[in-house]
């Protein structure tokens, strides 16, 4: 695997001295470079040389040109090689870059790239994907750069909302990734969160090794890159994303995924699973094998409620696996639909509602114990909803999260 430094990109609304406090928190967290575009900043905006003392600073020229101080400071300077009258940087500055407009064949990036580069310019090709399959043109432009400029000064980039396991794949012979620091703001769509990066960096062990992943939507607050084994990555897609071309697409690449909310129905249909719905996708040679691990979870949570007389709110794919688990204990399972519910709720439960997705308005509880099965930030907010709607909520997702992770371990370690 390349030594490949990790750039994070200073936000348009940071300036000053909240520019040095983004750099430094980047630097503690583990990234390399800072960048600044004139896209998003005005000359007066930051103090480059007081960001280049944080760490080595890359000034991008995006429409707008770039200031001198900017170029005095940096470590290196991004410009087009296609809009630029000319490739000028100081000597051993230059970062030659190109954003397509819109997806090539990588004979077409090729001719993009006839101009003469420098021979100490490193070399930055960035284009949109049209759907998970162009992951393979990526890197067949990715292998034809390397051998024409060397493979140590060469990145590309793909962009869009299917982009993220692409840029993983891509960036084991990058020489550069630009990752987001987490929150509402990324400087490009696709980019990986740092955290995950230098995660991967520090404990991957065989830098061959077939990927692992999560797939699923709103997903940052997720414990599975945390407790996997690495490289294993946060794919962050749409509920409308084309997930099913996502998984064949990556087959080449992963051993295997975790599904979450809400793909793990669709991705059962499209495996030819019996089940209902999946959340564990293993490979087998060219073919994904699909399983269902929540049902150690749902084990887990109803053990822990100890009651033969449990109703669930909401029939998604964590409400299969309850189904599965109460039919193997021999008690019906009451599932209770949001058009269904008009009184108040009382008994014991388990909520299986997504934390974005808003229950109903007239949802009351009435001595209810409620299983809340999401965990961290979104576990919590569910909790504070039910115990304001009069609901005791019994905070359960980490039991379902570690049994069902402790099986899906399993499975991975048996992907071929």
């Amino acid at each position: 695997m390349m030594a490949t430094r990790r750039i994070i990109t200073l936000p348009p609304t940071l300036t000053g001295a909240d520019a040095i406090a983004f750099a430094r928190d980047g630097l503690k967290r583990g990234a390399d470079v800072i960048e600044v575009r004139t896209d998003l900043h005005a000359p007066g905006d930051v103090d480059p040389d007081a960001l280049a003392r944080v760490m080595p600073l890359l000034v991008s020229e995006r429409g707008k040109p770039l200031p001198a101080p900017w170029v005095q400071a940096a470590w290196r300077v991004d410009r087009d090689v296609e809009r630029a009258q000319d490739m000028d940087a100081p000597p051993g500055k230059l970062l030659a870059s190109h954003h397509a407009e819109g997806p090539l064949t990588t004979a077409e990036a090729l001719r993009r790239w006839s101009r003469p580069i420098p021979p100490d310019a490193l070399v930055k090709h960035v284009e949109p994907m049209d759907g998970p399959a162009h992951l393979d043109v990526l890197l067949q432009t990715q292998a034809a750069l390397s051998q024409r400029f060397g493979a140590e000064r060469v990145t590309v980039l793909g962009m869009g909302p299917v982009a993220i396991p692409a840029r993983a794949v891509l960036s084991r012979r990058n020489g550069l990734e630009y990752v987001a620091m987490g929150g509402p703001w990324t400087a490009a769509p696709g980019q990986r969160l740092l955290d995950d990066v230098v995660r991967e960096h520090r404990k991957a062990k065989d830098p061959h090794a077939l990927r692992l992943g999560i797939l699923g939507t709103a997903i940052p607050h997720s414990r599975s890159p945390r407790i996997h084994r690495q490289p294993f990555d946060r794919i962050d897609l749409a509920e409308d994303a084309p997930v099913e071309a996502v998984v064949d697409a990556l087959l080449p690449h992963y051993a295997g995924f975790a599904v979450t909310s809400p793909f793990k129905m669709r991705l059962a249909k499209h495996t030819g699973s019996q089940l209902d719905a999946i959340n564990t996708l293993v490979r087998r040679g060219s073919r994904w094998e699909s399983f269902n691990t929540d049902t150690e979870g749902a084990r887990a949570v109803l053990e822990r409620l100890g009651s033969k007389d449990v109703a669930v709110l909401g029939d998604g794919g964590s409400t299969q696996a309850l189904r599965l688990v109460a039919a193997e204990q021999r008690f019906a399972l009451r599932v209770v639909k949001r058009a269904e519910i008009h009184a108040p709720l009382s008994g014991d439960w388990v909520w299986t509602w997504p934390d974005r997705v808003a229950p109903p308005e007239n949802l009351r509880f009435q001595g209810a114990r409620v299983a809340v099965i999401a965990y961290g930030a979104p576990g919590r907010r569910v909790a504070a909803e039910i115990f304001r709607r009069g609901g005791t909520p019994l905070l359960l997702g980490a039991a379902w999260f570690v049994a069902q992770a402790r099986r899906q371990r399993q499975l991975w370690e048996t992907a071929t």
